[in-house]
Order: C-alpha cells, then sequence, then structure tokens
C-alpha cells in the first residue's frame, strides 16, 4: 500500500506543470537592437490595461483520472477508497500549493539572487586606460601641454623625387645587406661541377630577370647533338636531320628548338621534350626513311673566320729580333747625347728666354690723333 509520501510526490510531480512560468524581463532585448534615433517600445498584449499586466486566472482544480500517466494510475489503482479520497485532496493541496503566487514569487528571488552572486563573483575585464604615445617633438620629455601623438604621416614632407632618390637608397642598402649576410652562406650550397653524362645529351637554357617580369622569361631553348643521341643508325640519323629541317647546324652537327607558347617554363620544357620523343619515334619507322628526299643545308650562310697572322704572332725568334733593334737605337741616342746633336728641348727654351730679355725696350709710340687733331697735324 502506497504511503503519504509517494502520494504528495506522485502530486507534486503531476502538479508541477502548473507552475507559472515567469517571462524575462522585456528589456533585455535592447541590447540585441541595432541602433535607431525612434525609442524602442514594447508591442501591446490582450492582457495589458492601464493598472499594467493581469495575472492569468486561477482556474478551478478538478482531478481527472485522464491526466495521471501510467505509473500514476497502476499506484491508483492500488489504493483503497479511503486512500483515494486522501490521494485527490494531497493533490489538491499540492495543486494550491504550487499555485500559490508567495511560492512564485520567492522561487524568483532565489533565482534572481543567485544570478547576481554568480555576476559578482564572476572577474571583470578592466580595460587598460588608452596610453597616449608622445610626438617625435616631445619625446623623452614631459608632455605639458598635452599635444598628444604626431598628425599621421602622408607622404607630403619632401618632393616625389626625393622620395624616389630615398627609396633607390633603400633598394641599395637592401642589397648591401644581401651581399654582406645572405650571400656567404650561399656557399654551402655549391656543387662541384660535373660533365653531363652520354645518357644526357639534351641541354636546356632558360633566361631570369632576376624577380622582374618579362615575357621573355617563359622562353626555353634546347640544343641537342644529332650524334649523341642513343639507339640510332646512320640512316635514323640522316632522317632525323631531314625532319628538323632548318634547325639544324651542318657546321655543329647541333640541332637547336625553343618553345615559349604556354605560361611556364615547365610547361614548355615538357613540350620540348615530347617533341624529341615524336622525332625519335618518326626517326625509327622504317615505313618511310626518306631516301628520295636530299640533304638541303641551304638555310645555313658560313660566316668567314678571321684568322691572327702568324707574321704577327710573337714568338721566341721575333722577341729577340725586337730587343737587339731596341739596344741599337739606344746606342745612336747616347752617341748623339755626347757629340753634341741632340737637342734639348727646355734648355733652348731657356736660352731663347734669357736672350729676349736682354734687349733693350723700344720706346712707346703714340696713336695717331684722330678727328680736328689729325686735320691740325696735317696742316703743319
Amino acid at each position: 500500500m502506497a504511503t503519504p509520501l509517494n502520494r504528495l510526490g506522485l502530486a507534486v510531480s503531476r502538479h508541477s506543470k502548473y507552475i507559472q512560468y515567469r517571462r524575462r524581463p522585456w528589456l533585455s532585448l535592447s541590447s540585441r537592437r541595432s541602433f535607431h534615433p525612434n525609442p524602442l517600445y514594447r508591442a501591446p498584449r490582450d492582457d495589458d490595461d492601464d493598472e499594467g499586466p493581469r495575472r492569468a486566472s486561477k482556474e478551478p482544480y478538478s482531478f481527472k483520472y485522464e491526466e495521471l500517466d501510467s505509473e500514476s494510475r497502476h499506484h491508483y489503482d492500488l489504493l483503497s477508497p479511503e486512500e483515494k479520497l486522501q490521494f485527490q485532496k494531497d493533490e489538491k493541496a499540492a495543486y494550491e500549493h504550487f499555485s500559490s503566487p508567495a511560492l512564485e514569487s520567492e522561487l524568483q528571488g532565489m533565482v534572481s539572487q543567485a544570478v547576481y552572486d554568480i555576476h559578482q563573483e564572476t572577474p571583470r575585464e578592466r580595460e587598460p586606460p588608452e596610453r597616449i604615445t608622445p610626438g617625435l617633438m616631445a619625446m623623452g620629455e614631459v608632455d605639458e601641454q598635452g599635444s598628444g601623438e604626431d598628425d599621421e604621416f602622408d607622404g607630403d614632407d619632401i618632393t616625389s623625387i626625393a622620395h624616389g632618390e630615398l627609396e633607390q637608397h633603400r633598394e641599395i642598402r637592401e642589397y648591401a645587406r644581401i651581399a654582406a649576410w645572405e650571400m656567404p652562406m650561399l656557399s654551402k650550397l655549391a656543387k662541384p661541377f660535373e660533365l653531363p653524362s652520354t645518357d644526357k645529351p639534351l641541354r636546356f637554357r632558360y633566361t631570369t630577370y632576376m624577380g622582374e617580369t618579362h615575357p621573355a622569361a617563359k622562353k626555353v631553348v634546347l640544343e641537342f647533338c644529332t650524334h649523341d643521341l642513343p639507339n640510332l643508325t646512320e640512316a635514323q640519323r640522316i632522317k632525323l636531320v631531314k625532319l628538323v629541317g632548318v634547325r639544324y647546324n651542318p657546321e655543329t652537327d647541333l640541332v637547336k628548338m625553343s618553345c615559349e607558347m604556354f605560361e611556364t617554363q615547365a610547361q614548355n620544357k615538357r613540350y620540348l621534350g615530347d617533341l624529341v620523343d615524336t622525332l625519335m619515334a618518326e626517326a625509327k619507322d622504317a615505313t618511310d626513311m626518306f631516301e628520295d628526299v636530299p640533304l638541303d643545308f641551304r638555310h645555313y650562310k658560313s660566316k668567314p673566320k678571321f684568322e691572327f697572322p702568324e707574321k704577327w704572332k710573337l714568338t721566341e725568334q721575333r722577341k729577340a729580333q725586337l730587343e737587339a733593334n731596341w739596344r741599337q737605337r739606344a746606342l745612336k741616342e747616347q752617341e748623339r747625347e755626347e757629340t753634341g746633336q741632340l737637342v734639348d728641348g727646355p734648355k733652348l727654351i731657356e736660352q731663347v728666354l734669357e736672350a729676349m730679355s736682354m734687349r733693350a725696350p723700344a720706346p712707346p709710340t703714340m696713336p695717331p690723333p684722330r678727328g680736328k687733331g689729325r686735320q691740325r697735324q696735317l696742316a703743319r
């Protein structure tokens, strides 16, 4: 048989849903409202009047067996008639207790106090006071006038030409720092030069403009010698020469091709590699060896190569002959100096100047008169 405590628990669990729900203060929405020049008003409700919001009318209690859940019905069926009456009385008392305004106010006060205590215990982050850094003219001194920071720099202190000179000076200093601190470290990455092996006959050449954008930076040039290509017979090599056409140099036996169709060097290099593979496959194709097509080298114009004359080369015999001529000339100069036949230019100039200074100065001549004075002189 159920005890009165069980009956009270069942009544509490059943009538706890009748507790009045109290809305949060409507003004809390104002913190999430964006800025607007008009004030914020709450929309009127049906239960509002001049005296303020009224509480919802309290419904009278009536016991309904259908509202009990399965567990409560099982306990209720096990009770005797007297215990069922007592159960209904306990339910009514619990409903009136939980629906009373005093209990609701007490619970709301407890919740508000708990929220307030939590808010007081939570440490608040205080923003540090804004620090005003002194300007350039007040740096290191007490800013008595309170001028604060300098105005924002607009780059109008000097002319644009002067700014260009400063930018050039900064660039020079940057490269100087790279040369002093970073370039010596590149020696750790240096590798000894090794000649390419026979299994690498292709030579690629690239062009770089040191970081600057240039349309020719994507160009790749390929060179290879036809005799260095592996697994090619003489007939296949001649067919390859006929296929490449004007790109073949008969004097150096080099084939030169280039590509700049694509945007990157890697794509152009890949295209040239695939093109060489295609030429090799066509050269090895024995269905048509182009034996009826002659070799045509009219596109190549041989350039004359000038060689240094053999007579002009400074050999040991030529050196001895020049030294003998220099010695003979020195002996002749010495003999002319001893016999007085050699003219000493500075000494001769000094003699002429000395003779000119010993001559008597000529009397100064007066210029002939002009105008009426000249007429009088002629009349005399």
